[in-house]
């Protein structure tokens, strides 16, 4: 080999050896990236799969209900009720004191929403379908990350389930004092009755309740309380009247 070819042959191993160290890190990013579009695929279809599943089956619990017995230390009170089970009067009175609008809305009460902002955001404007995904799906607490989220999810179950079914699970996880979920277990808890045999005013009281079910109690009801529960009747009348309950009622109530 000539002298002349020394430079050569030394150019062509520097790149060689400069690409042999290259490969590795290529191959390594590469790897992570497959492995990361895998998770989130997995993840997006996970994600997916639980909106459909609940839409027929009974959530057997939330993760609400999971951290409120590991603090109160016990099981909580919790049964599953099939609507058909619940009396109408109730029903309509937690719509009209909630969300008296759900069967007009695709999940969110855009009018509540410039309501609550024009009234400098004193009060809420979450309507049933957020309300019910925020405690089947979610954690309890103030967060972006959770709003997004609960934005998100919101729109995907008025796509997937049935208004009757959106307002089915809600009824049976929402909490309605320390450690009691869902309607049957409130109607047992404060009426010693099942929840078909609920009364009208029984109804109107336990609608008040879920703004804030552990300070409020629908035996005792305060001032305020017996007055949103006349509103709440008065409201459950007029849903039916204006066939604002159509979406969840049954012909034969």
């Amino acid at each position: 080999m000539t002298n002349a070819a020394l430079p050569w042959l030394k150019i062509f191993v520097s790149k060689k050896k400069a690409i042999t160290e290259v490969a590795p890190k290529t191959r390594w990013r590469s790897k992570f990236k497959r492995r990361l579009m895998r998770v989130l695929t997995y993840l997006i279809v996970f994600y997916f799969v639980m909106i459909l599943l609940f839409s027929v089956l009974h959530p057997p619990t939330t993760l609400y209900m999971i951290s409120e017995g590991r603090r109160l230390g016990a099981s909580v009170d919790y049964q599953w009720v099939n609507i058909e089970e619940v009396s109408p009067k109730a029903i309509r009175s937690i719509v009209a004191a909630e969300d008296a609008n759900f069967c007009l809305h695709w999940g969110f009460d855009m009018a509540a929403i410039r309501d609550a902002i024009d009234g400098g955001g004193a009060r809420g404007a979450s309507s049933i379908s957020q309300q019910m995904v925020k405690n089947l799906y979610f954690w309890q607490g103030r967060s972006w990350v959770r709003k997004g989220l609960e934005a998100i999810t919101t729109p995907l179950v008025e796509m997937f389930w049935s208004k009757r079914r959106i307002l089915e699970v809600y009824l049976n996880i929402i909490e309605f004092d320390e450690g009691v979920f869902g309607i049957d277990a409130a109607s047992h808890h404060y009426f010693k009755r099942s929840p078909e045999k609920l009364s009208k005013s029984q109804a109107a009281n336990l609608a008040v309740v879920l703004p804030n079910p552990k300070n409020r109690n629908p035996n005792k009801p305060s001032a305020r309380m017996v007055k949103k529960a006349a509103q709440a009747a008065d409201g459950a009348a007029t849903i039916l009247a204006d066939g604002r309950s159509a979406c969840f009622e049954v012909e034969s109530r």
